[in-house]
């Protein structure tokens, strides 16, 4: 698959995905350890704590992440103003996130004092979230290597931190705050990489703001709803059932997603090319999506038959025995990575064409939709019941939604396009 890419996004895309790959097994191995260590109801309690960081971390982002590449492409010599904004608007966002997730964690889980300080003291790395940006300005220059590299010196100073906890069997809490540690550490790092790569000064324009948030507020909303429907799954098991069986849920999810850096990689690999080609070939523009999402659809069913089969066996050996109640949901959560990654390839296809808008109409129903699946099929099969809601979703929304709206029909068209792998391999 990635023969359809040129030699500079192979480079690129291989040094993000070697990057990753260095992440995924210090990840894989803490994350294991720790899982072990806490046990499905603490382990549980965590990931519970990180879907309140998770749904607001959409909403601090401020959807500029999705267009700043373009803005980088279209105003070459704003680039510094661009970061420098950005970084002010997300820090705002981020400490009114905060204050929010206090104030609606004291009244869902009034009375329960560990939950608090473990949601709280999570929700700290929303601060730190701000400095992704930069990942986006290197992902613009084809600078992976140097993210690579930075983010696996990150990471191991991180697990070296939370191997420390292990060691000395500290409680919950430090392992809630770790997750913080991670992005404070990555920042630091980025931080001065940026600059001895010669990363232009920061500067804040209120006009600039207004121009990005212009652009970026269909993503607010798109990226609010998908948070709904991401993360309420977790919320509605701990209350509909117990932490226990949100560990099992999340155990769940997390090897479905320990392979999805490698699609991700690649996503960022492309975008920079598929923008600039957008403005010179049409042609080269669709084909360029049409290879994409083959990408994501073939590696993502390959792997799903791979944790069809061995999905039992995987857990079994990672987490352990008590952990195998997780191995039914898995094999079913498996398969919404493909239309949630198709999700988010189309990214670069709807800034291009301007389509931002019709991001709301379609994650406001799977918002909606996934609220009213859950609360149907948790009672029913429980955590299964979650993941069943959660693949249905995903798939309505990737293709079913969209044909109701014209302007997004075009991409529905690629997509199976891509699918049958018409016009996939032809360069000109």
């Amino acid at each position: 698959m990635l023969l359809f890419l040129k030699n500079r996004e192979v480079k690129n895309a291989s040094w993000m995905i070697g990057g990753k790959v260095m992440q995924m097994l210090l990840g894989l191995f803490v994350g294991v350890l720790t899982a072990r260590y806490l046990g499905p109801s603490d382990y549980g309690l965590i990931n519970y704590a990180a879907t309140y960081t998770a749904f607001f971390s959409s909403l601090c982002s401020l959807g500029i992440n999705s267009v700043i590449i373009k803005d980088f492409v279209d105003n070459p010599g704003e680039q510094g103003t661009s970061i420098g904004t950005t970084f002010v608007l997300r820090f705002i966002s981020s400490v009114l996130s905060m204050v929010t997730i206090f104030a609606a964690v004291n009244l869902i889980d009034s009375g329960e004092e560990i939950t608090i300080a473990v949601v709280m003291l999570s929700s700290l790395s929303l601060l730190f979230h701000i400095f992704d940006t930069l990942n986006c300005w290197f992902h613009y220059k084809y600078m992976a290597k140097i993210v690579a590299i930075s983010s696996c010196i990150a990471y191991t100073a991180v697990a070296i931190y939370k191997i420390t906890l292990l060691v000395l069997e500290k409680d919950i809490r430090w392992f809630a705050f770790s997750t913080s540690v991670d992005y404070i550490v990555i920042a630091v790092v980025l931080m001065i990489v940026y600059f001895k790569n010669g990363g232009p000064r920061f500067r804040f324009s209120w006009s600039k703001g207004k121009k990005l948030l212009a652009k970026s507020y269909p993503y607010i909303l798109s990226g609010m709803m998908v948070a709904v429907y991401a993360q309420t799954d977790k919320i509605m098991i701990k209350h509909m059932m117990n932490s226990a069986d949100v560990g099992y849920y999340s155990t769940a999810s997390a090897i479905c997603s320990m392979w999805t850096f490698v699609l991700a990689a690649i996503i960022d690999a492309i975008f920079p090319t598929i923008y600039r080609v957008y403005r010179t070939d049409q042609d080269m523009f669709e084909r360029k999506n049409r290879q994409l999402y083959a990408i994501v659809i073939y590696l993502s069913l390959a792997v799903s038959v791979g944790f069809i089969i061995l999905g039992e066996p995987v857990i079994w050996i990672l987490y352990g025995e008590e952990y195998i109640p997780a191995a039914s949901s898995l094999k079913i959560i498996t398969f919404g990575t493909v239309f949630s990654y198709l999700g988010i390839a189309r990214h670069a296809w709807i800034v291009c064409k301007n389509m931002q808008k019709h991001l709301t109409t379609i994650s406001l129903f799977a918002a909606i939709a996934n609220v009213m699946m859950n609360c149907l099929l948790i009672p029913a099969i429980g955590i299964d019941g979650a993941a069943l809601a959660s693949v249905m979703v995903q798939f309505f929304t990737c293709f079913v939604v969209p044909i109701f709206i014209k302007g997004m029909r075009p991409n529905i068209r690629l997509m199976v396009e891509a699918f049958l792998l018409k016009n996939v391999f032809k360069e000109k």
